[in-house]
């Protein structure tokens, strides 16, 4: 046997296993990391929100939803923000703050924790009685319309009419709540139907 040819190939064989090792070990790493992203996607929370009672279809396409989704989300919000009591506010903050656009989470958990102490310290409660829906697929936010009751020490102190609108964003999806604000005009056929009323 040759002497020269075996100490080749015996080079050539270490070679061999030296790159086979390496090759190995890049497996194992990217297996590793594979495994560490699988692991923190399992351990994630994951949100869904959808609007407790579904009462009609919808549509999702890109960036947008339907009008009755628009609906039934506005009217969940509205149930979030507007029907509290000194016990329910702090658990129906949480809930609306799973999905308020990232943007405004800061602002609109000041607002709730400070509408929070206000109702406690006076003991008070609101309800509002939905009365009209005006959606607006193309800008994704709805209008709602109805009678805000107020209550201290379980006394009806106010009931008024009140316009709010609520803008919507679907990205992702997943709905995020952008604005839930007191609107400043009515509706002209609800300003009508007070006219008449009066």
């Amino acid at each position: 046997m040759d002497d020269g040819k075996y100490q080749e190939d015996l080079k050539s064989n270490r070679r061999l296993i030296r790159s086979q090792r390496l090759t190995i070990g890049g497996l194992v790493g990217c297996l590793f990391v594979a495994l560490l992203i699988i692991y923190s996607i399992l351990g994630a929370q994951k949100v869904i929100v959808t609007p407790p009672h579904v009462t009609e279809s919808f549509w999702v396409s890109g960036e947008k939803v339907s009008n009755s989704y628009l609906e039934q989300m506005s009217g969940y919000v509205a149930w979030l923000m507007l029907d509290v009591t000194p016990g329910t506010i702090n658990w129906k903050k949480d809930a609306l703050l799973s999905f308020v656009e990232p943007a405004e989470h800061g602002k609109l958990k000041i607002r709730q924790e400070v509408e929070a102490e206000r109702l406690k310290k006076l003991n008070a409660s609101t309800y509002f009685l939905l009365q009209q829906l005006e959606p607006d697929e193309e800008k994704q936010q709805v209008f709602l319309t109805g009678r805000l009751r107020t209550y201290i020490n379980g006394q009806e102190t106010s009931v008024a009419l009140k316009r709010y609108v609520a803008q919507f964003a679907y990205r992702g999806g997943r709905t995020h709540l952008k604005t839930f604000e007191e609107a400043p005009n009515e509706p002209k056929n609800v300003a009508m139907a007070n006219s008449a009323v009066r």
